[in-house]
């Protein structure tokens, strides 16, 4: 259901009667950052995600490490 053109000019002018055109400017600066703010968090919380299974995928396309470990000499005893 589109937004009708009425109902953003209704919008409008009860922001304007409960805020004052005084506080109109400081209201939409203070919007505008919030969103801002917004956009950085999502694009680096997308990007650590990319990042995170670009990581994955190429582990799991790289071959397994030799698992072999060296022999044990530790517990060698002379008593």
């Amino acid at each position: 259901m589109p937004i009708h053109w009425f109902w953003i000019a209704a919008l409008l002018v009860i922001v304007l009667i409960v805020f004052g055109p005084g506080r109109l400017p400081e209201l939409g600066g203070a919007v505008g950052r919030a969103m801002r703010e917004f956009r950085k968090a999502t694009s680096e919380l997308t990007s650590e995600v990319k990042n995170t299974v670009d990581s994955s995928k190429t582990e799991t396309q790289q071959p397994a490490a030799s698992t072999s470990t060296p022999p044990d000499t530790s517990k060698t005893s002379s008593s």
